[in-house]
């Protein structure tokens, strides 16, 4: 079977990291929050509110129940 060196690469990385952390998801989610905090960087939740539709399933993101298939 053939195999992609880079993605092997990426898995050797991954393997490394998570061995550092004796393969604790605890202390690897740790890490991951705290460099997230250092970075500076913006963080963006991409989900949405808990009954928040989108308009495929009749609801607009405001709410307002609109007809979305219109005859």
């Amino acid at each position: 079977m053939w195999k992609d060196e880079i993605v092997e690469e990426i898995h050797q990385i991954r393997d490394r990291y998570a061995k550092s952390f004796n393969y604790d998801l605890n202390s690897i989610f740790e890490d991951l929050r705290k460099k997230q905090a250092e970075s500076g960087k913006e963080v963006v939740t991409l989900s949405r509110p808990p009954g928040v539709k989108t308009r495929w399933s009749g609801r607009y993101f405001d709410g307002e129940i609109k007809e979305t298939n219109p005859t």
